[in-house]
């Protein structure tokens, strides 16, 4: 099993090779590197990824801005997905990261520490909005429904259901217009939840799920 020691030798002999005069166990750093007059490098070592580690980090970036967090790379799908993670989450505080292949001492650096600069999406915001115009009042406030959390989606496959509930099979357009759902035609073709039945071209009734997903959803 990785050990911190194991780290030291690869960042050392990395940094080494970059000019820096390096030193293991520097006051309370694992790792600090000068280099002429330039702000010192410290690195924290740690054999993963956890909330100690960052707030050594940050810690740290009371006395340089060039702090790193090191830790072993991984060789799994799912450990690459956590080091995408980690190093986002890194780039945040502005940090840097290191990991080291310990069966050769191949060192990567994923990110170097710089302040973040966060790059908004607006197709998200936008996507984030709609959503948000989408809901019908608060139905997750205080968290999820016993039955999970309430999309638009959701709501207004409710609409459409309670319309034929009442009403009996009806053209796509009708329940449109009455439940106030303009995507209903679509929403019961889909049918992601099993609650909607074809009868004939352009005519949508309810399924006996559909009955049972009305009481389960009473509430919303």
């Amino acid at each position: 099993m990785a050990r911190e020691a194991d780290l030291y030798p690869p960042i050392k002999a990395y940094l080494t090779r970059q000019g820096y005069e390096v030193k293991g166990e520097v006051g309370a750093a694992d790792v600090m590197a000068v280099r002429g007059d330039e702000a010192p490098v410290i690195v924290e070592l740690k054999k993963g990824f956890s909330l100690s580690l960052f707030h050594q980090g940050i810690e740290r970036l009371n006395v340089t801005d060039l702090v790193y967090v090191a830790v072993p790379k991984g060789a799994s799908k799912a450990g690459d997905r956590a080091l995408k993670d980690n190093v986002k989450l890194a780039r945040r505080v502005g940090l840097g990261v290191m990991t080291v292949r310990l069966r050769d001492g191949y060192v990567e650096v994923h990110a170097n520490p710089e302040p973040y600069r966060p790059r908004k999406s607006k197709k998200k915001q936008a996507r984030l909005l709609k959503a948000f115009a989408r809901l019908d009042g608060d139905p997750n406030e205080g968290g999820a429904t016993r039955h999970g959390i309430v999309t638009g989606y959701r709501q207004d496959a409710l609409k459409c259901a309670r319309f034929l509930a009442v009403h009996g099979p009806s053209k796509g357009s009708t329940v449109a217009e009455w439940a106030e759902v303009p995507d209903a035609t679509r929403i019961m073709a889909a049918d992601h939840y099993g609650w909607f039945k074809r009868v004939k071209r352009g005519i949508y009734g309810l399924t006996a799920k559909g009955k049972k997903g009305l009481a389960d959803w009473a509430d919303v």
